[in-house]
C-alpha cells in the first residue's frame, strides 16, 4: 500500500503498539531444565545436547582439511528437534584458521495415527545457498537419512544429493556426511567425532 493512500480501516493495530517482551518460551539442550521432551522424541533423546569435537572434510574441496565443530540439538517441548552446527577450520598446529560451514535444521519423527515410528524427516540449510530435505530412519542410537529434494539459490553451491549417518558410540556423537555435486557421485564430505559438553 502506498504511503499516500489512506487506509479506510485506519492504521493496523500493530503499527503503534509498544515493543514486545522477550520470547516467552524456552528451548533447551539440557533435559534437566526447560520444557519436558515431547513423547514423540523419546527415540531421539540420546542426541539432545551440546557436542564439540573434531573431524575431517573433503569433497568438494580439492584437498582434505581438519576442522573443529560444535553441534547443539535442542527442543522446545514440541515434536521436533532443532539442529545447529558451527564449524571452523584448523591449521597444521590445530589452531583455528577461519570459520567453516554453518548449518541449521529441524529433525521430525513421522507420526502415524499420532504415534512416532522410526521414520524421520529433516530439513538442513547452510550459508552456501542450499536447502536439503532428508528422509530416513532412527533406530536406537543410529539415525540414517538421504536427500529426497534439494533447493539451491541461483548462486548456491552445486549440491545434487546427500547421505548422512549419525550415531552415538561409547557416549560420543559420530557422523559421516556424503555429498554429490559438480558432476561427481556421492563422495565423503564431512566426518567427525564429538563429545557431549552440555545437556
Amino acid at each position: 500500500m502506498s504511503s499516500d493512500t489512506e487506509n479506510p480501516l485506519g492504521p493496523p493495530p500493530w503499527l503503534n503498539a509498544p515493543p514486545v517482551e522477550p520470547y516467552p518460551y524456552e528451548d533447551t539442550y539440557d533435559l534437566r531444565t526447560g520444557p519436558d521432551l515431547h513423547p514423540a522424541l523419546l527415540g531421539l533423546l540420546p542426541f539432545v545436547g551440546m557436542w564439540r569435537g573434531r573431524g575431517q572434510g573433503g569433497f568438494p574441496e580439492p584437498e582434505d582439511y581438519d576442522f573443529a565443530q560444535e553441534i547443539v540439538i535442542r527442543h522446545d517441548g514440541r515434536p521436533f528437534l532443532m539442529y545447529e552446527s558451527r564449524a571452523w577450520r584448523l591449521d597444521a598446529e590445530s589452531k583455528p584458521a577461519g570459520p567453516a560451514v554453518r548449518e541449521l535444521g529441524f529433525w521430525r519423527p513421522v507420526l502415524v495415527n499420532g504415534r512416532p515410528g522410526d521414520e524421520m524427516e529433516a530439513t538442513m540449510m547452510t550459508q552456501t545457498g542450499v536447502l536439503e530435505l532428508y528422509l530416513g530412519k532412527a533406530t536406537g542410537t543410529r539415525l540414517e537419512m538421504a536427500t529426497d529434494a534439494i533447493v539451491r539459490s541461483p548462486s548456491g553451491a552445486e549440491v545434487t544429493g546427500g547421505h548422512r549417518l549419525f550415531g552415538i558410540v561409547d557416549g560420543a556423537l559420530l557422523y559421516a556426511h556424503e555429498m554429490s555435486g559438480n558432476g561427481q557421485a556421492l563422495s565423503p564430505h564431512l566426518s567427525a567425532r564429538l563429545l557431549r559438553v552440555g545437556g
